[in-house]
């Protein structure tokens, strides 16, 4: 008897304990109006704006501007330039600068800091090839304070878009290069003209960003936020549920699907979904193992149930994707017959090409060799996993063995650059980089679409192709191109759209002004107010 009342005692005992911390984890960030609690699979990173990962963009946007910016329906806004001429032949811009920026350490922006920073970036040329005008620069000048002048070797269309981009052609400080002043190398510390600072980072557990008050626009109604490091979608539902977070705001990923549709269902938390912001897909290898074969592409089009993936993945979150690119996007509409949902064809065409099917086994056979692809992703991310899971059953049925290959994002970032996949997840990039600079990409190792390409006998003519229409001053032919590229690449089925990507929402009542960005890598913090 006694026993018990003391293990009742203890346990009461544990209880109280557990919601005595859960309560001092909580309540500061529930009484907190002044700091928005945020949360993201990992630090943000250095925040070099002129590098790649680990920098994460979402926070590259919060601290560094563009000369210009992308906004609602593709329009190219005015930002830290206020107004630009681009001359008859479209190889010289004049950028007139905005009066009265600062950077966040209170030294001042001007034309000098934009061409040192256009040279730190240009010293790294290669780094940067992926995207076109990097390859087209061929000078640049400061002819006054105000005033910075960008001359092309040839024309290039979509100059503007590019420079809209979140990296690399953003703006550091100069006080904040390195003493080589090579930012390859790193910089002393993040210091942008943008309405954040990054004021402190702990690793693995979070980064705090502050209201800069030197910010020459309107300054955001929030004093900090602070980001936690949270890996895990599920962890990231359960600190939203107890308070240690006020905002879910990213991609699908960010938590569960059934958990967003039970948030929405509660009735207790305000959830919104994106429109479509890109294409989920994947990159199918020309040039390694069975993909090699056009045969085996195509089957693997007809086999997979796209409309079970929406209802049973995405609980209709997302539409499903038959091309590479939205129709929706400048120059893609070029009238493209999707692959149809049919195991029965997928069967045929492997069939055809010899791939046999032994009673006693579950994959086909031709030669010895036996049909199996490895599909690589990302093992901690759900829903990857959860199509990847979706994607094998489907296969399977064909006769088409997967190999899941869960591993760690670098790893996979690493296998896109080298090739070493049979199937990897390359969703598109959204605006403003669709088509263009996604089609630049596919000419450099840099992504997978290269390693996705490289096995097909066309792979000179499509990046000649390439060239020829980023290059083009003439609409029609630009058209034109852009049709011979879309619908070659669709016929090679080295690609296999999967659905639209969306962003989703979830806040509670007392976070207002909560909206998407006009791009999918933007969070519009600054007119987030806690009340």
């Amino acid at each position: 008897m006694v026993r018990r009342q003391l293990r009742q005692v203890f346990c009461l005992f544990g209880l109280v304990t557990v919601l005595g911390i859960l309560l001092i984890w909580v309540a500061p960030c529930l009484a907190d109006t002044k700091t928005l609690f945020y949360s993201w699979p990992s630090n943000v990173g250095p925040l070099n704006p002129h590098l790649y990962s680990p920098n994460q963009m979402f926070a590259q946007a919060m601290v560094y501007e563009p000369l210009v910016r992308y906004g609602e329906g593709g329009r190219i806004m005015p930002w830290l330039a206020e107004s630009w001429e681009i001359s008859k032949d479209g190889k010289e811009y004049v950028f007139r600068l905005r009066q009265g920026v600062r950077f966040s350490d209170g030294t001042a922006f001007d034309a000098n800091a934009v061409k040192k920073n256009f040279d730190a970036i240009m010293a790294n040329a290669k780094r940067h090839d992926w995207l076109n005008i990097v390859n087209e620069i061929h000078e640049t000048s400061a002819p006054n304070d105000r005033t910075f002048k960008l001359m092309l070797k040839n024309p290039y269309y979509p100059t503007l878009q590019d420079l809209t981009l979140i990296r690399p052609f953003r703006f550091l400080a100069p006080s904040a290069f390195p003493e080589s002043g090579n930012t390859a190398e790193g910089i002393r510390k993040p210091v942008g003209t943008g309405p954040w600072i990054l004021a402190e980072s702990k690793l693995a557990e979070y980064d705090v960003f502050v209201r800069n008050d030197l910010y020459w626009g309107t300054k955001p109604k929030t004093e900090r936020i602070v980001v936690k490091v949270i890996p895990d979608p599920h962890g990231r539902a359960i600190a939203f549920e107890t308070g240690l977070i006020d905002l879910i705001f990213g991609p699908g990923g960010q938590i569960g699907v059934d958990t967003f549709k039970r948030f929405a269902d509660s009735g207790k938390y305000e959830t919104r979904v994106s429109q479509p912001l890109a294409t989920r897909a994947l990159a199918v290898n020309s040039n390694r193992g069975p993909t090699k074969e056009l045969a085996v592409r195509k089957a693997i089009q007809h086999a997979f149930n796209k409309e079970a993936m929406i209802r049973g993945i995405f609980m209709n979150t997302e539409m499903r994707a038959d091309t590479l690119f939205s129709a929706e996007m400048p120059f893609c509409n070029v009238g493209l017959k999707p692959y149809a949902y049919s195991p029965q064809q997928a069967e045929s065409i492997l069939d055809e090409a010899g791939w046999n099917r032994p009673a006693d086994r579950t994959a086909r056979v031709r030669a010895g060799m036996e049909l199996a692809v490895d599909f690589c992703f990302v093992g901690n991310d759900a829903l990857q996993k959860s199509i990847a899971e979706a994607f094998q059953s489907a296969m399977n049925k064909v006769g088409i063995r997967v190999n899941l290959m869960g591993e760690e994002n670098d790893s996979l970032l690493k296998r896109q650059k080298t090739g070493e996949f049979g199937l990897i997840f390359n969703d598109t990039w959204g605006a403003p980089y669709e088509p263009h600079a996604t089609m630049s990409s596919m000419r450099v190792p840099s992504h997978a679409d290269y390693q996705a390409q490289a096995g097909l006998a066309m792979k000179a003519e499509i990046d000649s192709k390439i060239g020829e229409v980023l290059g083009s001053v003439d609409e029609s032919q630009r058209k034109e191109l852009y049709r011979y590229l879309l619908t070659t690449l669709h016929e090679q089925a080295v690609y296999l759209p999967l659905s639209f990507v969306t962003n989703v929402i979830v806040h509670r009542a007392d976070l207002r002004n909560v909206a998407f960005g006009w791009t999918r890598y933007e969070i519009p913090f600054e007119g987030m107010e806690k009340r």
